[in-house]
């Protein structure tokens, strides 16, 4: 494949076991704003839904939040669907019209349902701080729910070679 300018096109494209990510695969998840949370029930049919989300080095936490739900936090499919097939992939990615700027992570792992104790209670403070939304929409550190990720195996990619990457 050649680049705009004829030049032959490379990505940088990384698996590890666990979070051995490089910089800007961890900048990426780090940093994103918006994730896509994939998960599958028992039968493996898959739901992928947007979610904010915060990573603190080891994991990745999500909370179901006060958003409008036609159903209440365990009764979500998400909820039911861990509970039935306990594996996720968290995807967070860079979209740019100058494709030359394109850069995803993808985190396969176990997930937690978190509804008491102090590790929820730290996600919820670092969802406040990174979501200045859930301030105002009063996510609560002691009835959230907040779902874990354990990261299991990371993937990672992006185009390099050129000005955009990065």
């Amino acid at each position: 494949q050649l680049d705009r300018l004829g030049v032959p096109a490379r990505v940088d494209l990384h698996v590890s076991a666990g979070l051995d990510l490089p910089a800007f695969a961890a900048e990426l998840l780090r940093e994103g704003r918006v994730a896509r949370l994939g998960t599958a029930d028992r039968a493996g049919q898959p739901l992928v839904v947007p979610v904010c989300y915060v990573f603190d080095g080891r994991s990745c936490f999500s909370a179901i939040d006060a958003k409008p739900k036609r159903t209440p936090a365990g009764g979500l499919r998400r909820i039911r669907n861990i509970a039935e097939n306990p594996r996720v992939s968290l995807v967070v990615d860079r979209y740019d019209e100058e494709w030359t700027r394109l850069a995803w992570v993808i985190v396969q792992g176990h997930p937690d349902v978190l509804t008491d104790g102090p590790e929820r209670a730290g996600a919820v403070d670092r969802l406040r701080d990174k979501y200045t939304q859930y301030r105002a929409l009063g996510l609560d550190r002691a009835t959230a729910t907040v779902i874990r990720i354990s990261p299991e195996r990371a993937m990672s990619w992006r185009w390099s070679g050129s000005e955009g990457a990065g």
